[in-house]
């Protein structure tokens, strides 16, 4: 694979501003996509040559704002689309508390979303001490509602609803706390995911009456009608050509008004040679700003519609995990809860995570060369539930003892051992983790051995045992992060056998500091 050095990439741009009107001709020839000039073209060939920047290898967990106007009925996930399905249970929920779709639509809970709570500042300097190194906002989910002042689209965050510029507002709390700022797209799908706002009931007393998704003077929200189905694979994303270029036009005003260094999109690479040109535009505009370092991470999935080039981004894996150490980096996208708070009584997709989860699924995924970005579920008005601020708060006094096994670390030999087996792949991450499951980390001459839970008895670590021959070099030391007292551990043939102390120093999972001799 190749891989460019700072003097090829400063190169590059130096070339590509050379022929400046050329290639921009060329690209708007193509396909009618303003790019920023830069090494990076829109084609698999020229997106392979991407390679991860070091701070999201060494970031390791990341929080994630999966949060807009659909918390407002507090009942999950995909509110806008559901609310129009006349057997599900958010409809039913919105005829009881809003009134009928035909009257009372999406459009009328979009003012209700006021985050009157909402202090970005005070969530950051939670998120950073709970061991967050970037943050992601949300950007726009599939209900095409905007959460930036957009200059594309009168529906937004700064013109409606909380009448803010959400993503600049945590953009900027990120940067006071020194985390790298991240925005998701979730846009792509809309076009067909909101096709439920121009139905009717098949049956009762409003029977055929048209859904305010059939007014015209909201097409700007939902979309005009159209017959392009919704689901599965090849139903993901529309066909429309003319939606294509909307969704160029406002993802890169995005990209271009707030710069992040992370851009995740729910889906492959949207719509061929126009998603790759955002792509590349992407790429080139931080390299452009970096001074020829490219440092920008680009995060898709390899399920779903849309085109996942091996190499050309970092892959997300949802609420999923890896098998093996993967030797390309890699993040878990997952949520303490539903995506959006849902009521106890109505949830639909998961319980609350326990920091305890959350913790040894963190551990896990870093052991095998991966990142953690952990949705933290919000309250319509920007505060936290009570479990969401409960988890974060664990999650810094575990942090505060063990993050030096988990920030700046990188894959060892072997991920690890223990008797439970993780399935890979997407939505699977619920794994009965026990303190026998132990996850190896490393940097520099140091091992770290992360038990995923708090041993009882004295712990076996069988690849650390001298017929393992996974060492090189004789073991010198061995301390528990957090506490002082001395270990009395063994290196026996079948497994190195560390003893427990008589205090542990914190919950949910424990760390082994393990140093060598010459």
């Amino acid at each position: 694979m190749m891989r460019f050095t700072c003097s090829m990439i400063i190169g590059g741009i130096l070339a590509t501003m050379l022929m400046g009107a050329t290639s921009m001709a060329a690209d708007n020839q193509g396909s009618g996509l303003p790019l920023a000039p830069g090494p990076f073209q829109p084609t698999a060939e020229s997106l392979r040559q991407y390679q991860c920047p070091e701070w999201f290898r060494d970031a390791k967990f990341g929080i994630w704002a999966h949060w807009g106007p659909q918390a407002v009925p507090r009942q999950g996930d995909w509110y806008a689309r559901r609310m129009y399905l006349e057997d599900d249970k958010d409809y039913k929920h919105h005829l009881a508390t809003y009134g009928h779709p035909s009257k009372h639509g999406y459009k009328d809970i979009i003012p209700l979303w006021k985050a009157e709570k909402w202090q970005p500042e005070r969530l950051m300097d939670l998120y950073q001490k709970a061991g967050a190194r970037y943050f992601v906002s949300m950007g726009v989910h599939h209900d095409n509602f905007d959460l930036w002042d957009s200059k594309h689209h009168r529906w937004n965050a700064a013109n409606m609803g909380p009448k803010r510029d959400v993503v600049g507002e945590w953009q900027k709390a990120a940067q006071k706390f020194g985390l790298k700022f991240g925005v998701s797209e979730h846009l792509g799908a809309s076009y067909n995911w909101f096709q439920s706002s121009h139905g009717a009931d098949q049956a009762g007393p409003l029977a055929g009456v048209p859904y305010d998704g059939a007014d015209r003077q909201y097409w700007d929200l939902y979309h005009p009608k159209h017959d392009e189905p919704f689901g599965g694979k090849e139903k993901w994303y529309s066909k429309n050509p003319e939606w294509h270029q909307t969704w160029f036009r406002r993802i890169q005003d995005l990209v271009d008004h707030y710069q992040p260094d992370l851009l995740y999109t729910d889906g492959g690479i949207p719509f061929g040679q126009v998603g790759r040109s955002l792509v590349a535009h992407f790429y080139n505009a931080n390299i452009a700003r970096s001074g020829g370092h490219l440092g920008a991470v680009y995060n898709c999935k390899n399920i779903g519609s849309g085109e996942y080039i091996e190499g050309a981004c970092v892959q997300d894996v949802e609420r999923g995990a890896m098998r093996d150490i993967n030797p390309r980096p890699w993040q878990t996208d997952t949520s303490t809860a539903d995506w959006f708070y849902t009521d106890p009584p109505f949830r639909k997709r998961a319980e609350p995570k326990s920091a305890a989860q959350v913790i040894r699924l963190l551990a896990d995924i870093v052991s095998k060369n991966g990142n953690l970005l952990l949705n933290v579920v919000q309250y319509a008005d920007g505060s936290l539930p009570p479990e969401s601020q409960r988890l974060v708060e664990e999650m810094a006094v575990w942090m505060a003892v063990n993050s030096e096994a988990i920030h700046g670390t990188r894959p060892w030999k072997a991920y690890g051992e223990g008797p439970t087996v993780v399935a890979g792949g997407h939505f699977q991450e619920d794994f009965p983790f026990t303190a026998e499951d132990v996850r190896f980390t490393t940097k520099g001459d140091v091992l770290y051995a992360i038990a995923l839970g708090v041993p009882t008895k004295p712990l076996r670590i069988k690849s650390l045992g001298k017929d393992a021959k996974l060492l090189d070099r004789p073991i010198a030391g061995i301390q528990l992060l957090g506490s002082q007292e001395k270990l009395d551990w063994s290196q026996q043939p079948d497994a190195l056998v560390i003893p427990c102390p008589a205090k542990m120093p914190c919950d949910h999972a424990v760390a082994l500091k393990i140093t060598f001799g010459p």
